[in-house]
């Protein structure tokens, strides 16, 4: 038995030799790659958990430095002076992007991808990959557009179950604030208990049938049970009122449509608004509540009556989309129905004074309001601005254009970051993003804004329905060259990662 052992040993150490060598391979593969074990990391194009990313220009909260950033397991975890200065470890990547803009990435707040129900017009699928391709690592969809909507605990867990694996940037949820739950406050507050980010309503028909208009009274409602869970209300905020209408060349001649949604229409909303609003303050009886105006286009009384607001006390912010930035009804083709949204795009000289409340800090915030559909809808042969679909497609392009056209007046990197990234943050509860900082995800973009392009069939649009983007044509400046999403490098150059592990957030 003796002399069987001694021979047998031999045998055993170089088994047990093998097995030790092959299970510290795998544990170092597992650390290093911890989403997809053991096999290769298809939620990256970079295969590493622990790296640095340099460059002469990172977008931080105390300004623009030259320097490195180190993200390790997906967060950031130091930030550091001086270009080309990176830890000791010679085990850890560097990636050095040389004069290429390092900022965080973009938070768009505002954005439709219509699943489940309606994935002819978009979904979480081809909607995140443009998310990333631009350079937009976080979204908050609407809770309507979808079907059935998202207005109860039960339709926000179908929203789940469509998204689980389908996403290529984090994804937040707003609630729809209807008639019918704001009425019930169980099913309000179940469905703010699983976790959207805040509510959303109408005070207009909104073009979908189960997604009906509130009412002030309903909003009231909404707001009392907001107050306990601190989170905001975002209201289309447009009331039909009546009108003389006149013959303004029919309607394939923009200005016919313009005239059908005046001014007059957002002012009569935000006045009701406003005069609920005043409860909002501190030690008022909806102290928690918040409004938040979507998409403002008139920069004129309407703007007035937010300012207003804000100076007394009020908790309320607002919003404008890039659209109105970038686009005045003066030059919107006959027929050109890709430019139809609503509130409507207004004149030039309503465009000059939105940027002027952007850059002064009276609007809060920027967003795409990306609202696609089917192209058969947007009824580009007949160009019926009155029966169109109303929506502009523009995921992909929010970074580009805003700067495309903020840059003319005055808009600087970091106002660029404020409004995209920082503010949006903040406004939806997802502290842990918005800027390059230790602590939080590693959600950067990597671009060059010195760079032009043409937007055409040559150029990569990874948007579902690229000829229903009003942007289209245009000749833009700030080209995304890569995304990372919580330290993952999801997109390059054109291509996307294998895997789709966006992550959703719900609130807590």
């Amino acid at each position: 038995m003796e002399r069987f052992v001694w021979r047998v040993l031999p045998f055993l150490t170089f088994l047990v030799s093998f097995i030790v060598f092959f299970y510290l391979q795998d544990s170092y593969r597992a650390q290093l790659h911890p989403q997809v074990k053991l096999t290769e990391n298809k939620c990256s194009l970079l295969h590493h958990r622990h790296f640095w990313i340099t460059s002469k220009r990172i977008v931080t909260p105390q300004g623009i430095i030259s320097g490195s950033v180190e993200i390790k397991e997906g967060n950031i975890i130091s930030v550091i002076e001086g270009y080309g200065k990176q830890g000791n470890s010679k085990h850890e990547e560097v990636i050095d992007y040389g004069d290429a803009v390092v900022m965080p990435g973009l938070i768009d707040v505002h954005v439709h991808l219509d699943e489940p129900g309606r994935t002819a017009w978009e979904g979480f699928d081809t909607g995140t990959r443009a998310a990333a391709a631009g350079g937009v690592t976080t979204v908050v969809d609407m809770p309507l557009n979808n079907h059935p909507t998202t207005v109860s605990k039960e339709t926000l867990k179908l929203k789940l179950e469509a998204a689980e694996n389908r996403i290529y940037v984090d994804v937040g949820f707003w609630g729809g604030l209807i008639p019918e739950n704001a009425l019930n406050t169980s099913i309000l507050e179940g469905l703010l208990s699983a976790g959207v980010l805040g509510l959303k309503s109408f005070m207009c028909p909104s073009g979908i049938s189960d997604f009906p208009m509130t009412t002030i009274h309903h909003i009231k409602e909404g707001l009392s049970v907001l107050a306990k869970y601190r989170r905001p209300l975002y209201v289309h905020s447009e009331i039909q009122q009546h009108l003389e209408l006149t013959d303004k060349g029919g309607p394939r001649t923009y200005l016919t449509y313009l005239h059908t949604r005046p001014p007059s229409w957002e002012e009569a909303a935000i006045k009701e608004l406003v005069g609920v609003t005043k409860d909002t303050r501190i030690g008022g009886p909806l102290e928690g509540a918040h409004v938040h105006i979507a998409h403002l286009s008139d920069s004129s009384a309407s703007l007035d009556l937010i300012k207003e607001a804000k100076s007394r006390g009020d908790s309320i912010s607002v919003e404008t989309c890039p659209h109105y930035l970038a686009f005045s009804s003066e030059e919107i083709p006959n027929g050109d129905t890709r430019f139809k949204c609503s509130p409507p795009i207004r004149d030039a000289y309503n465009k000059g004074k939105l940027w002027k409340a952007v850059l002064e800090g009276h609007i809060d915030l920027l967003s795409s309001d990306h609202s696609p559909t089917l192209p058969q809808l947007k009824l580009l042969e007949e160009g019926d601005f009155l029966k169109a679909w109303g929506g502009i497609s523009s995921l992909q392009f929010d970074l580009p254009v805003t700067w495309s056209y903020g840059k003319k007046h005055g808009l600087t990197l970091e106002h660029l970051s404020l409004l995209w990234s920082k503010k949006p943050a903040t406004f939806a509860g997802i502290e842990s993003k918005g800027s390059i900082a230790v602590g939080n995800h590693a959600d950067i973009v990597v671009w060059k804004p010195e760079v032009e392009f043409e937007l055409n069939e040559h150029y990569p649009v990874f948007l579902k329905h690229p000829s229903l983007s009003a942007y289209m044509g245009r000749r833009l400046s700030g080209e995304v060259l890569e995304t990372f999403v919580r330290g993952n490098l999801v997109f390059k150059k054109g291509k996307h990662a294998p895997a789709a592990c966006g992550v959703p957030i719900l609130a807590k």
